[in-house]
């Protein structure tokens, strides 16, 4: 339980910004980061569901409301996934070879791609969200969740770019087999609680982000041969925002 715990608290100190205990970051104690990442994703859901029923309560506009459900997650994950995201960006659109895009993704300056591409994600995100329904937003909540099992999952399956670096040491450090299973679990877990109480939405969700995991993939194979913690934000940040524009045109159909 000791090591559970401690993973737990490497988990959320590693990828949120909500205050929590010491804990060493120790190989034993990073084996089951992975499985407790979804739970993160759950804290965030749970900020855009509560702040769904304050803003209808309260009576405010869809843009208001649509600003808050982009801005919570940023807030919460401090914007580490964002970092990666526009590392990623900025590697992509140099059409460098491998070797100079992993050493883009290690430069902490953001390039004119990285802002044009934040720029573009912020603008698709508020436009998705003001676009959805009170209860398609709600809905959108699991998916925060669905994407960190996809992604607690793919560093047990998907191969490293490098020996170092953030994804490396999460699974080097990690127990393969339990994180694989454990994350599975979780997924199926939201999938079947979906489809039990929105359908329509879990389905769409579903899709996208099985569609963004298959671009993970091969893209990250192809591009840098394989994964990096960069890349990880980048696909955070693409399969939530295709998940919302999955459900607006689920909504629309």
């Amino acid at each position: 339980m000791k090591k559970l715990w401690n993973s737990l608290v490497i988990a959320f100190a590693m990828y949120s910004k909500i205050p929590t205990p010491r804990a060493d970051w120790e190989k034993e104690n990073m084996r089951y980061v992975m499985c407790c990442f979804p739970l993160v994703g759950a804290v965030i859901g749970a900020l855009i569901y509560g702040w769904s029923c304050v803003a209808v309560s309260l009576g405010l506009s869809d843009a208001l409301r649509a600003a808050g459900y982009v801005l919570i997650p940023v807030f919460i994950t401090g914007g580490i996934h964002l970092d990666g995201f526009l590392d990623t960006c900025d590697a992509l659109h140099s059409y460098a070879p491998m070797e100079r895009k992993l050493e883009i993704l290690k430069d902490p300056r953001a390039g004119a791609f990285a802002i044009i591409c934040a720029c573009s994600l912020f603008v698709a995100n508020f436009g998705l969200w003001s676009q959805l329904s009170v209860h398609g937003a709600r809905a959108l909540a699991l998916g925060f969740v669905m994407s960190r099992c996809l992604s607690g999952w793919s560093v047990t399956a998907f191969a490293c770019a490098k020996d170092t670096g953030l994804a490396a040491t999460f699974q080097n450090a990690a127990h393969r087999r339990s994180v694989g299973i454990v994350c599975g679990l979780e997924l199926v877990a939201v999938l079947v609680a979906g489809c039990l109480l929105i359908p329509r939405e879990t389905i769409c969700m579903a899709l996208a982000a099985g569609a963004t995991l298959a671009w993970y993939g091969v893209m990250a194979k192809r591009q840098f041969g394989g994964i990096t913690g960069d890349l990880a934000g980048w696909f955070l940040q693409m399969c939530e925002c295709l998940m919302a524009l999955f459900v607006v045109i689920g909504e629309l159909l």
